[in-house]
């Protein structure tokens, strides 16, 4: 498993997010406080509070350099 922080700000970012993680068949998990959300879901996504840096779970071990390279426009450092 694999954790970063990234940011979705808008509502387009997040539509985006969601459409770049369906192309992987990994799981993603969101945690934000004490939430955890699947990352694929989009009302699952409006339920966080946007505003601070969300971590993301990504649970692969194959291909977790394509995935990263897909999710670097929303990753913070």
């Amino acid at each position: 498993m694999k954790t970063v922080h990234i940011s979705l700000n808008s509502i387009d970012k997040v539509k985006s997010f969601v459409n770049d993680l369906t192309k992987f068949d990994s799981d993603f998990d969101l945690v934000s406080g004490r939430y955890v959300i699947d990352a694929k879901s989009i009302m699952g996504i409006f339920s966080l509070d946007l505003s601070k840096p969300i971590e993301l779970n990504i649970h692969s071990e194959n291909n977790i350099d394509e995935i990263l390279a897909v999710l670097s426009p929303y990753i913070i450092q």
